[in-house]
């Protein structure tokens, strides 16, 4: 593979494939004045609710933080699925979040569920819709970008629903959290 530099805008690399590293001085990160490169290991995650294989209640009219219990991938381990139910990632960076419910409830008109991401403890950004039907499923997400500063912050999902009864079914494509670095410091 050959790496062609164009003058000092940049560099084209042709026929890049997933396998292919490009290092400067022994580091497989290039960076210029204003930004990073990022390398092949981009840390990235997604985690699930499976509450050992029960629907999970919560209750009504309470924000409450889902325990995301199962990891379908944490390619740098730092989503906690025991204890804390949180990324906190160690590379400081922009990160690329989503949380996901899908949520079964009983209703009679203008139930507004709500999907939420957090961080450090404080709602960041929400998602939701407003159902007018009884007794149904819905799906919400919400997705944004969250500065995390590599030490102290932390990001977590949290679900809220204002009418009656309502649970969260079991489901790795149900109920889950995700989340990609998308540019470092």
């Amino acid at each position: 593979m050959a790496i062609t530099l164009n003058g000092t805008t940049g560099i084209t690399t042709p026929d890049l494939t997933s396998t292919d590293d490009i290092t400067a001085n022994g580091a497989t990160v290039l960076t210029s004045a204003s930004t990073t490169v990022l390398p092949k290991g981009v840390p990235a995650f997604r985690a699930w609710l499976y509450n050992g294989g029960s629907n999970w209640s919560f209750s009504n009219g309470v924000i409450t933080k889902i325990p995301f219990d199962t990891i379908t991938f944490d390619t740098d381990s730092f989503f906690d699925n025991t204890t804390n139910y949180r990324f906190q990632p160690t590379i400081a960076g922009y990160y690329q979040i989503t949380v996901n419910v899908y949520i079964s409830y009983t209703s009679t008109g203008g139930a507004v569920p709500y999907a939420m991401i957090y961080k450090n403890g404080s709602e960041y950004a929400r998602g939701g819709q407003v159902y007018s039907a009884v007794s149904i499923y819905g799906g919400i997400n919400v997705t944004d970008i969250v500065y995390c500063n590599g030490s102290t912050d932390y990001v977590e999902g949290y679900v809220y629903y204002n009418s009656s009864s309502a649970f969260l079914p079991i489901g790795s494509s149900y109920n889950f959290i995700s989340g990609v670095l998308v540019r470092a410091d």
